[in-house]
């Protein structure tokens, strides 16, 4: 390892090759700031970063997606919400332009084809819930509701919100802080505080990247990102908005640490902190099912999407199917394997060579978990 690369915190006895792998990650970008957490049936084996005061929080951009949708299972969990009812039956406004047989299960899905609008969203209507969910309600989809999926980048936090506020009367933002984020003391927000300001870390730009493969601003993956606004969003901009971290929304605009992360995910599949599982093994049956075959019209990823969550055990070998997450824009990933009871969190300051979630060091960060755990 370099002499100027620091690796600092701890590993469980075991996990070595862990903290080995992220210091030869970290000492083959200098400068990049990044965090590794990691629990195994509720226990942290790792909590490690570089680069970084040891409370840095991040912009993690689509991670808070994770946190949404757990609030979203908890709630399917507590029978406050029917996968299988339509959308409109709890957002009447909704059934505009086609789409009043859509179902909670599709929109959780990625199915409703609302990812974005005509001549794109400003900064001020990406950062709040209420002015995107208001704005999509009328919106035409972009594909024939539940005939097939593609990523909602920046929408579908504000899409199940709504539903969530309509049921509930209040916001995904206040329930996971209360459920979630309080009892746990999660350093994970949607919705940064004003006294944690001083903690952000300012997310930084690719080094040295041109981006020249950048999607057509028409395109359904320039919608979806909002590259046919004017200006394009930028997304390291938009993390480092105050005003779209105070509000938080929960597609885009979530703030944390790797810590926060992987013991939200520990605490969803098992016993933390004394606290029972959020999750029951019915709901994490029906959360983490394959849902959409083939290939996601944004992305172009094959299979990329369970319930609210994202399909793990396509992107890592060593996961089970049934393992679920998010990750975020700027490299992080997160998830929980229940078959292993893993939760993971890797997360970066500078986005990553190429862009989108999950930066390529998570599999050789992966692997390295689960060779530690065949030990």
């Amino acid at each position: 390892m370099r002499d100027d690369i620091v690796v600092e915190g701890i590993v469980a006895e075991g996990f070595e090759q862990v903290r080995a792998e992220f210091a030869a990650v970290v000492a083959a970008e200098p400068g990049l700031g990044a965090q590794l957490a990691v629990y195994h049936h509720g226990r942290p084996v790792a909590d490690l970063w570089s680069g970084l005061p040891r409370d840095a929080l991040l912009g993690l951009y689509s991670s808070g997606k994770g946190a949404a949708h757990l609030v979203v299972a908890m709630l399917v969990q507590d029978g406050v919400l029917d996968l299988d009812r339509p959308v409109a039956a709890y957002w009447p406004e909704f059934a505009a332009e086609g789409k009043g047989g859509l179902t909670l299960r599709d929109l959780l899905a990625h199915r409703a084809g609302l990812i974005g609008v005509e001549g794109g969203f400003g900064t001020a209507e990406l950062a709040d819930d209420r002015l995107l969910a208001e704005r999509l309600a009328g919106q035409r989809p972009y594909w024939r509701p539940g005939s097939a999926y593609g990523y909602h980048a920046f929408v579908i936090g504000a899409l199940t919100g709504e539903v969530v506020r309509r049921v509930t009367g209040r916001s995904i933002q206040e329930l996971y802080r209360d459920r979630v984020r309080l009892p746990y003391g999660l350093d994970l927000y949607l919705g940064l505080p004003e006294d944690q300001e001083p903690r952000y870390v300012p997310v930084q730009p690719a080094e040295g990247v041109l981006d020249a493969g950048a999607p057509e601003p028409g395109s359904l993956t320039g919608i979806a990102f909002n590259l046919n606004a004017t200006p394009p969003t930028d997304l390291v901009e938009f993390a480092n908005s105050r005003a779209v971290r105070a509000l938080g929304p929960a597609s885009s605009g979530s703030v944390g640490n790797a810590r926060g992360l992987a013991k939200m995910y520990a605490a969803a599949i098992g016993e933390v902190d004394g606290r029972p599982p959020l999750l029951g093994s019915a709901v994490l049956t029906e959360f983490t099912k394959p849902h959409s075959p083939g290939p996601d019209l944004v992305t172009g990823e094959e299979d990329h999407f369970l319930l609210g969550f994202e399909a793990q055990g396509k992107r890592y070998p060593e996961l089970g199917p049934d393992a679920f997450g998010h990750s975020g824009a700027v490299g992080a990933q997160s998830f929980a394997d229940p078959r292993s009871g893993v939760a993971y969190s890797y997360t970066r300051r500078r986005f990553a060579v190429g862009g989108g979630g999950g930066a390529v060091e998570n599999q050789r960060l992966v692997a390295a978990v689960f060779r530690a755990l065949r030990g």
